[in-house]
């Protein structure tokens, strides 16, 4: 047997991330890092301070405490062990752990209509939402924002990428680069770059906020961001803020579908507006725009491109059709031969 070598759980952690960070995009290591910290946190407090002494039982041990104590979704405990089991197969390279634990390694499974989350901003929602946004907020940096987010399906990394350069009032476009030696990365790295044409109405948008809303500001690199703050560049997690607060119902002139007051709900100030059941996420307004495209017949291939997404994934998470959709399109198709 191959002699192990001591190591602390907080030691092995920080070489695992070491070892992934030229391989991955920030955010993945990212998600590594949050994913693995409870996990070094379980073995400090259960005195395992060499992982050199850790078992399959310990592990399955780690599991029912996951499963008790932060009371997990079966996706999200099952992502949080694949990354464990990952990081023991890089700890078996080093000789940090006995060859072959990471197999003994039990994974819940989960059914596909689990791993498919069905959130989304509907394409009748976002209409609501940007006439709204096109009257009474119009070139706002909200109107500007949720325009990029739904127009070109982007994901919330590529929006906070984007430089006024990036945007060709001429062409009607926008260019996605992946500039992390510049602090801004795409999640596909070069691979994710990409044009999108833009409407007319988009490209109107946008080039109205920048000439009269836009904060002139420089972020740490010397860039202009398109999406600014007084600070700099604006924050993923303004990104955030902005859309869970501008999806409310309430926010856009919809009466409100919980029935609730909105003087006494705590989703109507803007720091609780996540809180709201109906407002959504970047990523669900991502995945009802590439829904929305799909249902206007777009070939799959023109929106896999134009979202930088591959045809399994655009099929399994992101295409949102009820299956009686997807037979209607069909049929459609074949009335025309």
């Amino acid at each position: 047997m191959t002699e192990l070598e001591p190591i602390t759980p907080a030691e092995a952690k920080e070489m695992y991330l070491a070892q992934r960070r030229n391989e991955i995009a920030e955010a993945t290591l990212q998600g590594h890092h949050y994913r693995l910290k409870p996990f070094v946190q379980w073995c400090e407090s259960t005195d395992l301070t060499n992982l050199n002494d850790l078992t399959a039982r310990d592990i399955h041990k780690y599991r029912l405490h996951r499963e008790e104590e932060a009371s997990l979704n079966k996706i999200t405990l099952r992502t949080q062990l694949s990354t464990i089991r990952v990081f023991l197969q890089f700890l078996e390279s080093i000789d940090g752990v006995e060859q072959g634990l990471h197999e003994k390694m039990l994974i819940p499974s989960t059914n596909s209509n689990e791993e498919s989350r069905e959130t989304m901003l509907d394409g009748e929602s976002a209409e609501k939402l940007l006439d709204y946004l096109d009257q009474y907020e119009y070139a706002s940096k909200t109107h500007a924002l949720l325009t990029v987010l739904w127009a070109t399906g982007c994901r919330m990394g590529g929006a906070h990428s984007l430089d006024v350069d990036d945007f060709d009032p001429d062409a009607q476009s926008l260019a996605f680069r992946h500039r992390p030696d510049q602090g801004t990365r795409l999640k596909n790295k070069q691979s994710g770059e990409r044009l999108c044409a833009l409407s007319a109405d988009a490209a109107n948008v946008l080039e109205d906020y920048i000439a009269v809303n836009r904060r002139e500001v420089t972020d740490d690199d010397g860039r202009r961001p398109l999406f600014t703050t007084r600070s700099g560049r604006m924050h993923k997690s303004n990104i955030r803020e902005v859309v869970y607060a501008a999806t409310r119902p309430c926010a856009y002139g919809q009466d409100c579908p919980h029935d609730r007051d909105p003087e006494s709900c705590e989703a109507a100030t803007y720091s609780y507006a996540r809180k709201c059941p109906s407002s959504v996420s970047p990523h669900d307004i991502r995945r009802g725009a590439l829904t929305h495209l799909l249902k206007e017949d777009v070939p799959k291939d023109v929106v896999s491109d134009r979202a930088n997404v591959g045809r399994d994934v655009l099929d399994k998470h992101y295409n949102q059709m009820t299956e009686e959709e997807k037979m209607e399109q069909r049929r459609e198709h074949l009335d025309k031969l």
